[in-house]
């Protein structure tokens, strides 16, 4: 059993939104499945870190999670800031029921095991968020955060965080985000969001203050799942 993770999928097999007119992004689709199908079997585990689908309605979001549920593994879907078809756990859990999509689950306020690991997690928010609407948002996803590990640390397993937004960039922390890792002493933490050489290049990877950051893109990742355990 081997977890793995990618983020930013943003499919678009519902909606006419392509971004094979992105540089770098051309057959992305193709490319994800090939390499998923090549590294993950049934009994494994993927973590997709947000930005998953441009549906911009539940319902609207079938073909793209059909094609993830065709995918071997299990999912466990985290929300990015562009998943507007986001809906409340018992809304999301009824759909994917219904669809027979039997391989698809949500972090939301909850956690999940894997092997020697525990999932936990939230999308946070902006590092720089000055607005004062951002700043409740934060708050809350801060808070989220929390609950996410409190439930992952009730498995007795290691906690590995899974974030949609970056909680450093360019050496700036978003300092609720990343003082609740800190607090919880998580050891592991993957996040996404970030896209293009230029952001590529003020990520932060690798240790940072204790916490092994990872960036988990499909695009800074050459849109190949990742191994995290």
């Amino acid at each position: 059993m081997s977890l793995f993770a990618i983020a930013d999928l943003h499919l678009s097999l519902g909606a006419d939104k392509p971004m094979d007119i992105f540089s770098g992004w051309n057959n992305y689709v193709s490319r994800i499945e090939e390499n998923w199908r090549r590294l993950v079997s049934d009994d494994d585990s993927v973590v997709i870190g947000g930005d998953i689908s441009w549906a911009m309605k539940l319902d609207d979001s079938y073909e793209d999670l059909s094609f993830i549920d065709s995918l071997p593994g299990k999912k466990i879907l985290v929300k990015g800031n562009h998943d507007y078809w986001w809906q409340t756990m018992r809304k999301m859990e009824d759909f994917v029921q219904k669809n027979g999509f039997s391989t698809i689950s949500f972090l939301f306020n909850n956690a999940y095991e894997c092997g020697e690991y525990s999932i936990c997690g939230t999308r946070g928010w902006f590092f720089d968020a000055e607005e004062q609407d951002d700043k409740k948002i934060l708050n809350r996803e801060a808070g989220r955060l929390k609950a996410s590990i409190e439930a992952a640390l009730k498995f007795g397993k290691q906690p590995v965080a899974f974030l949609h937004y970056p909680p450093v960039f360019q050496g700036r922390e978003c300092e609720e985000i990343f003082d609740v890792l800190l607090e919880y002493d998580i050891k592991k933490c993957c996040y996404g969001h970030l896209h293009g050489k230029s952001a590529f290049r003020y990520a932060v990877t690798g240790d940072y203050r204790g916490v092994d950051l990872q960036l988990i893109s499909c695009d800074y990742l050459d849109f190949i799942p990742r191994l995290v355990r």
